[in-house]
C-alpha cells in the first residue's frame, strides 16, 4: 500500500511540475542540492506556464489534481512556515470554483439519498455553485402539506470519498517520509497538518454533519443581528444530500449592487470582522471558508447571509482566552502581557524570558499602531514572527489553522468592502467586551461552573483510587509477610501510601 501511496505522490509531483509549481519556490537561501533538485523538476514545466500568472499556475496545478489538493492547498495557505510566504499568499487565494459533475446523475442521487422525498422536489436547475466537494441546484419544494418554496439543493460529488481516501494515504506517508530525510520539519508537525485536513474532511464528507452545525451556528448567534444563516430543512437531510431555503441576496464581491441597494460598505466590512471575531471568541465556533462566494449582502437588513458550512472551525475555551489576550495586547500596546500569555498557555516553553520575547513582540507591534490594514505589509509581519517562532523555540499551533486562514479570509473580504478599515479599532470593542465579561461575575460564574465540574469528576474516581490503593495495601501485606519484616514496616507503608495519594487527589482538584 505504501508503493501506491509514493506513486501517487509522484503523480502529483509531475502534475505541479508540469504547471510550473515549482518555479514559484524561491532558490536564494537554498543548499545547492535543494537547487539542484528544483531544476531538475522544472525540466519537464510547460512553455506556456511561463506566460502565465503566479496564482493561476498553481491554482491551475491543484484543480488538475483533484478536489483533495485544492483543499490541501487551502489548509497550506495558513502555513508559511512550510510553503513560504509569497506562496501561502497565493494559495489563499484559491476557492473551490470546479467544474460541476454530470447532472445526469442527479436523479438516482437524490432517489437513493431520500427514498421517496425527492418527488416533493420539482423544477431543479442546473448546478448553480460547484466546488471541490458538491455542487448546488436551484428547485422547487412542495411539502406533504402542499407548502411551495424556493431551495438549495447541495449534492455530494459522486465517489469522492474513495478518492479523498486514496490522496490521504499519500499525504500521510510524503508527510512521515518528509519527517525522516528532513528532521527540522519535525517542529513544523506536518503529519498533525495532514491529520487536521483528514478530519475536517471527514466531516465535510457527510452532509448531515452540515446541517448539524448549521443548526449549532444558528443557536449561538439566535440573539445577533445582521447575520442570518439558510434554514436547513430537515425532512430532506441525508449523507449525499442537503436541502436549505435559498438564499436570493446580494454577493458580497458586487460592489456595485451592494451601493445600488444602498448599504453601507464601510458598515457591512466592519460588521462582518466583528461578527467573525464574536463567533471565534464568544463562541468559539466559527465559519471557517467565509471566501467571497460564500458571503452575501441583504437587501433588507442591510446585513450579512453566509453560506456552505462544509468547514466549521472549533476552539477551546483555552485558545479563545489566547487569541482575545493577544489581539487586546496588540491594540493595547501591552506587549509583556501577550509574551506573558503565550508561555502560561505553554506555547513558548518557560525557560525562554518573558521580558525578551516581549521585546520581540514590541519589534513587530510598534510599526503597524495606527496603520490601515490595507498599509500594512502582511509578508513583512508574517516575516518577523516566523523569525521569532524559531528564536523562542514556540511550537506551531495545528489547532489553530483554521482560525488563521478563516482570519486572512475575512479580513480580505473586509477590505474590499473598506479598504480604509483598521483591524484593531474594528476588533477592539468585541475583545474588550468578551475581556471584561470574561472577568465579571459572568466569567466567574462559568470558571466556579468548570471548577465544579473538575472536582465532580475527581470525586467520582475516588472510590477507584481508594480500590486501587487498598489492592496495593494488600499485596504489600502479603510481599511483607513473606519476608517477615513485621508489621511496623507494614504501616510504614501504610501512610506513606496514603500520604502519597492524598497528594494526587489535591494535585487533581487545584490543577
Amino acid at each position: 500500500m505504501a508503493i501506491i501511496s509514493y506513486m501517487r505522490l509522484l503523480r502529483a509531483g509531475f502534475t505541479l511540475s508540469r504547471e510550473g509549481a515549482f518555479s514559484l519556490i524561491p532558490t536564494q537561501g537554498l543548499p545547492a542540492s535543494a537547487k539542484f533538485a528544483i531544476s531538475i523538476l522544472r525540466l519537464v514545466e510547460r512553455r506556456s506556464v511561463k506566460k502565465t500568472g503566479r496564482v493561476e499556475r498553481l491554482t491551475k496545478a491543484l484543480n488538475k489534481l483533484g478536489p483533495t489538493y485544492v483543499k490541501f492547498g487551502q489548509i497550506l495557505a495558513t502555513r508559511p512556515d512550510i510553503v513560504g510566504i509569497e506562496i501561502a499568499k497565493d494559495l489563499s487565494l484559491l476557492q473551490d470554483r470546479m467544474d460541476p459533475f454530470d447532472e445526469k446523475l442527479v436523479p438516482k442521487i437524490l432517489e437513493r439519498e431520500l427514498e421517496g422525498k425527492e418527488k416533493e422536489i420539482l423544477d431543479l436547475s442546473p448546478a448553480i455553485a460547484a466546488a471541490s466537494i458538491a455542487q448546488v441546484h436551484k428547485a422547487k419544494l412542495i411539502d406533504k402539506n402542499g407548502n411551495e418554496e424556493i431551495i438549495a439543493v447541495k449534492i455530494l460529488r459522486p465517489n469522492i470519498r474513495e478518492q479523498f481516501k486514496k490522496d490521504i494515504k499519500s499525504y500521510y506517508a510524503g508527510a512521515r517520509l518528509l519527517e525522516k530525510i528532513v528532521p527540522i520539519m519535525k517542529r513544523l508537525n506536518p503529519v498533525k497538518v495532514i491529520k487536521i485536513l483528514d478530519h475536517s474532511a471527514t466531516l465535510e464528507l457527510d452532509l448531515r454533519f452540515e446541517a448539524a452545525s448549521i443548526s449549532e451556528f444558528e443557536e449561538n448567534i439566535k440573539n445577533d443581528e445582521g447575520f442570518t444563516l439558510p434554514e436547513v430543512k430537515w425532512d430532506y437531510i441525508a449523507q449525499d444530500v442537503l436541502v436549505t431555503s435559498f438564499i436570493d441576496a446580494i454577493p458580497i464581491r458586487d460592489s456595485k449592487a451592494i451601493d445600488k441597494a444602498g448599504i453601507d460598505r464601510k458598515k457591512l466590512g466592519t460588521h462582518l470582522m466583528q461578527s467573525f471575531l464574536r463567533h471565534a471568541i464568544r463562541d468559539g465556533f466559527f465559519h471557517a471558508d467565509m471566501h467571497p462566494g460564500n458571503l452575501f449582502a441583504d437587501a433588507k437588513t442591510h446585513g450579512i447571509i453566509a453560506v456552505d458550512f462544509g468547514i466549521m472551525g472549533r476552539i477551546k475555551k483555552q485558545e479563545r482566552k489566547f487569541l482575545a489576550n493577544i489581539i487586546y495586547g496588540f491594540i493595547t500596546r501591552d506587549y509583556h502581557r501577550i509574551a506573558q500569555m503565550h508561555i502560561d498557555i505553554g506555547y513558548v516553553p518557560k525557560s525562554q524570558s518573558v521580558d525578551d520575547f516581549a521585546l520581540a513582540l514590541r519589534s513587530i507591534g510598534e510599526p503597524i499602531q495606527g496603520q490601515l490594514s490595507s498599509e500594512i505589509s502582511m509578508g513583512k509581519l508574517l516575516g518577523q514572527l516566523l523569525a521569532i517562532t524559531e528564536i523562542f523555540d514556540m511550537q506551531t499551533r495545528p489547532e489553530l489553522v483554521l482560525l488563521q486562514k478563516t482570519m486572512v479570509l475575512v479580513e480580505g473580504v473586509a477590505l474590499s468592502l473598506d479598504p480604509k478599515l483598521n483591524f484593531w479599532e474594528v476588533s477592539k470593542p468585541v475583545v474588550e467586551k468578551w475581556i471584561k465579561e470574561q472577568a465579571g461575575p459572568k466569567g466567574k460564574i462559568e470558571e466556579a461552573k468548570e471548577g465544579f465540574e473538575i472536582l465532580l469528576k475527581t470525586a467520582k474516581q475516588i472510590p477507584e483510587l481508594v480500590e486501587r490503593a487498598n489492592n496495593v495495601l494488600n499485596e504489600h501485606e502479603k510481599l511483607l509477610a513473606k519476608q517477615n519484616n513485621g508489621s511496623g514496616w507494614l504501616k510504614k507503608g501504610a501512610i506513606i501510601m496514603m500520604f502519597l495519594i492524598g497528594l494526587g487527589l489535591i494535585y487533581k482538584l487545584f490543577s
